[in-house]
């Protein structure tokens, strides 16, 4: 049996997604966060602003993927991206300003009532944009974390199993996808 590649969005649909977005800063941010860094959609809406940001508000290049929204608890590094860390200091503003909660245990990413987005909204919202930016096909979510790992395999190139192998077990900076 032949083996079929995870589905994965063409360089004009990353950019159509982004660009339907940008208005809105949430959404914007999410798709962007799935993009640079491969997270699952879980661990997304399981991000506390303390997880990403200093106390004073301004977002961390690398911080640590807690165990009880990782998959099967494995903790990890993430790397922000530098287009990210502007997008989050501009999102740190747009909470603000929304008079959502700033304080380390608040959730990073709130539906309209200011409390954690459910995955299932964040799934519908995907799927509303797709069709907004004239997707010819709709993907679900997790294509994102494969488009992830396909952007960073077509900048730098095969990586050796070994390192794969290692790479997938403890999902260390979540741009690697784990089975």
């Amino acid at each position: 049996m032949p083996h079929l590649s995870p589905p994965t969005l063409t360089h004009g649909e990353q950019k159509a997604i982004l660009l339907a977005t940008y208005r809105n800063l949430r959404d914007h941010l999410i798709y962007s966060l799935a993009l640079g860094t491969g997270l699952r959609l879980a661990e997304i809406v399981g991000l506390n602003l303390g997880d990403v940001y200093t106390p004073e508000g301004k977002p961390k290049n690398r911080f640590r993927l807690r165990p009880e929204i990782a998959k099967n608890g494995r903790a990890g590094d993430v790397f922000l991206p530098d287009a990210l860390l502007v997008k989050f200091q501009k999102f740190w503003r747009h909470k603000a300003t929304r008079r959502e909660g700033l304080q380390p245990e608040d959730p990073l990413i709130c539906s309209q009532s200011r409390i954690r987005i459910s995955p299932r909204r964040v799934q519908f919202a995907f799927r509303t944009w797709q069709v907004k930016a004239g997707f010819d096909r709709l993907y679900p979510f997790h294509a994102l974390r494969h488009t992830a790992v396909t952007n960073v395999y077509r900048l730098e190139g095969p990586v050796p199993s070994a390192e794969i192998c290692e790479a997938c077990q403890p999902a260390n900076d979540g741009r690697v996808h784990a089975p």
